[in-house]
């Protein structure tokens, strides 16, 4: 989830005690190394080539949603997210995200992961209630993840577990390839312009309703005020 920069610096270089026990990567928490592409439900939605087109700022729409992450043993991750965000005062206002960014991942003793963008990452956004309806911007935010496992499903294999900063999991993502589906990793794109409108990017929440498909995730709207009072705690 999205972390402040500061605040996951301070939580990589405090005492792993602090916050839990030093974690053992044993076939208990993990029967299967992270390393490779994971990707939740249909695995519509998968990291590299075939979802992010950083050179334009656009993106090969899925036709569900769903996210992806990919690790590498080069300790270098890509993360890709498709969602919408429903809107409990007012229905009609469904938000819809797609997003891409990549970087460098930190396995911290204490169990948790810290990403690190690399600072060419991007998200379309589409809100119908909004004054500007549907805009690219940048997207460069640390993720901090309090922890994770592994598990080995019966039906569909490995299966891995993220928990956000504040221990809400993710949904359950499983193992698509043991080896990391990424684009170059490099910086991929010029981020020197300011966040522009879009009026040629595809309509999400259009596409959503001729594909039947419904809000199911949320965003945490309170992150950076929880972050910054976890780091007056831990100061």
């Amino acid at each position: 989830m999205i972390f402040n920069p500061l605040v996951a610096l301070v939580l990589a270089v405090l005492p792993a005690h602090i916050f839990a026990q030093d974690i053992v990567y044993d076939s208990i928490h993990n029967k299967t190394v992270i390393t490779g592409t994971w990707a939740t439900g249909s695995k519509a939605v998968q990291t590299g080539s075939g979802f992010a087109i950083p050179s334009n700022a656009s993106f090969i729409y899925p036709s569900v949603t769903g996210m992806s992450f990919s690790f590498a043993d080069n300790m270098w991750f890509e993360v890709a997210r498709y969602r919408f965000n429903s809107n409990a005062t007012n229905p009609g206002c469904i938000t819809g995200v797609v997003g891409w960014f990549h970087g460098t991942y930190d396995l911290v003793a204490n169990g948790s992961i810290i990403l690190t963008p690399n600072g060419d990452g991007y998200q379309q956004i589409q809100d119908p209630c909004a004054a500007t309806s549907n805009f690219v911007e940048n997207y460069n935010d640390t993720e901090l993840y309090q922890s994770w496992r592994i598990f080995e499903d019966t039906t569909d294999g490995f299966k891995l577990h993220l928990f956000e900063f504040d221990g809400s999991p993710l949904p359950p993502m499983f193992q698509v390839s043991t080896t990391p589906q990424m684009l170059p990793t490099e910086k991929l794109r010029d981020t020197t312009e300011s966040t522009t409108t879009s009026s040629r990017k595809r309509s999400l929440l259009r596409r959503s309703t001729n594909a039947g498909v419904s809000s199911t995730v949320c965003l945490a709207l309170t992150v950076g005020a929880s972050a910054m009072s976890l780091l007056a705690l831990v100061l």
